[in-house]
């Protein structure tokens, strides 16, 4: 085979080469994520929920807006928050009767523990008024990220009308730290903490607990005597 024969061989070879070293360059300075193709099942690795937890909870927030979006239509905007099955509930509703409906479609979804319905009762908000709560949510996100002491990647941050809704599951001190921060940006109207609180040693636990999962595959050993089995862990509840 000549030269000249070869090369249109060798082309889809090099081209599958090229492909590979830009994806491995792009995979390198991605953040860490875990899901399907699609970016709206992607998990958040440093989240204190776990993957299975997360999805759960996507999976909750889409069938409440679903089943919302069915039963009123675009005669309403309500958008649904979920958090460990916690649900929070914000947008517009023509009247109160909606909102409550919203309310008891969203207790009934699978895996929800509690509703908290936050819908405005009213015309619905512009695009002018959305577009201004994205950006302040956007704000506040960067303002949580470079406040030291809050677990920012951990935490939800929903805006509605000019206030924030904070979720997620931190210490009472890191809660604190979170709402003050995003209480000083500027535009913010109020905020609020739906967060699910836990002490500073369970913090601490679940840290220690994610780095040793990503610590590395599990020691290889020989068959033994056999060990006594560890004490059952004690469940602590979250104050």
């Amino acid at each position: 085979m000549t030269p000249r024969a070869a090369l249109p061989l060798a082309r889809p070879a090099l081209l599958a080469a090229l492909l590979a070293a830009g994806a491995a360059l792009l995979s390198a300075c991605a953040p860490v994520i875990v899901g399907g193709a699609a970016a709206t099942t992607a998990v958040v690795a440093t989240d204190r929920r776990t993957a299975g937890i997360q999805l759960e909870d996507q999976n909750i927030a889409f069938k409440i807006e679903s089943q919302v979006s069915q039963r009123f239509g675009d005669t309403a905007r309500i958008n649904a928050t979920a958090y460990q099955g916690r649900v929070l509930l914000t947008g517009d509703a023509p009247t109160e009767a909606v909102k409550t409906q919203a309310g008891e479609l969203a207790s009934r979804v699978e895996n929800v523990r509690s509703v908290t319905n936050q819908v405005n009762v009213g015309p619905l908000a512009t695009l002018s008024q959305r577009s201004n709560d994205t950006w302040l949510s956007s704000k506040v996100r960067t303002a949580l990220i470079n406040t030291k002491g809050v677990p920012s990647r951990t935490i939800n941050v929903t805006t509605e009308r000019g206030v924030v809704y904070l979720m997620g599951k931190v210490t009472s001190l890191e809660g604190d730290y979170a709402a003050a921060a995003a209480a000083n940006v500027g535009g913010v109207a109020r905020v609020v903490k739906l967060f699910d609180v836990m002490t500073p040693e369970e913090a601490a636990a679940l840290a220690a607990s994610q780095k040793d999962g990503q610590a590395g595959p599990a020691p290889i050993t020989q068959p033994a005597e056999a060990q006594p089995a560890p004490p059952a862990a004690e469940a602590i509840p979250i104050q």
